[in-house]
């Protein structure tokens, strides 16, 4: 049994969660200069250029690129040959995000209670914690920022078997339309397809966690994010919502098996702001 403590745990998420609001992965920023070549809207250039520089400036200067610093959306592999000694991976994940929030100098966007006095946590936690057991004697951590704008534009609906994939792009694409334009365009779209309402939920999250432009296994689903793309496209909304040709630079699809009278399906948005950044113990 091979040992990770809590304060190991503490200092990665620390560290983690301040390099996701700071630098953004290559492949965004790469999605970003392909499509300024693309987009057609001289103000969607104009957009498009603004978030390259933007990514530019807030990595020189280790400040956030967005004030919205996010909730921060913790995913945690355990291996099962792992003892996590001197506190509890809970403990250990929230105390990280506190010292992140407060050496980074992070937005504090966390309220105790989501319906009554709504007293904001001052540190950000507690974060939002996923954790699976996997084989292996290493503690893997991803964390993603999830900002308010682009989570509130998400949905999820118990779509009728017969609704099929044809039913499914739809409301993927209805939902773009309803409230792509608030989101911060060009987005990110997770979409989440397949077991239980709360699976196909937390599917669609998981699905922001793969690269940008990273095709999935199934060859059925890669059709079928190809389509979705191209349709979201075409709504027109563009860059910052003031209308282009570039509203989606990337959708990607998790599934899982479902009952047969059923077909979840989770929309998780995610705006250019694609932060995340991972580890491993």
């Amino acid at each position: 049994m091979r040992e990770v403590t809590a304060g190991q745990i503490t200092d990665l998420v620390a560290k983690l969660y301040q390099d996701a609001n700071f630098f953004l992965p290559d492949e965004v920023t790469t999605a970003f200069e392909d499509a300024l070549t693309r987009e057609q809207s001289p103000l969607g250039r104009e957009v498009l250029a603004s978030l390259i520089e933007n990514a530019g400036i807030a990595a020189s200067d280790r400040v956030p690129l967005c004030q919205d610093t996010g909730m921060a959306v913790v995913f945690a592999a355990v291996g099962q040959e792992v003892a996590i000694t001197g506190g509890s991976l809970r403990e250990a994940v929230d105390i990280g995000i506190d010292r992140a929030f407060r050496e980074g100098y992070l937005r504090a966007s966390i309220v105790a209670h989501p319906c009554f006095e709504r007293d904001n946590t001052g540190d950000n936690t507690p974060a939002v914690l996923h954790v699976e057991l996997v084989a292996g004697d290493r503690v893997n951590i991803t964390v993603l920022p999830k900002g308010a704008g682009s989570e509130n534009a998400g949905r999820i609906a118990m779509l009728k078997p017969g609704d099929g994939a044809a039913g499914l792009a739809d409301f993927v694409v209805e939902t773009v339309d309803m409230n792509g334009a608030r989101a911060c365009p060009p987005l990110f779209l997770g979409i989440g397809v397949g077991g239980t309402m709360d699976q196909a939920a937390l599917l669609s999250k998981q699905a922001l966690l793969r690269p940008a432009g990273a095709a999935g296994a199934d060859a059925g689903l890669a059709e079928l994010e190809q389509e979705i793309l191209e349709r979201v496209n075409d709504l027109g909304i563009g860059p910052g919502g003031y209308g282009g040709t570039v509203t989606c630079l990337g959708v990607t699809i998790e599934s899982y098996p479902c009952h047969i009278s059923s077909l979840p399906v989770a929309v998780n948005i995610q705006c250019h702001a694609a932060r995340q950044a991972g580890g491993v113990l």
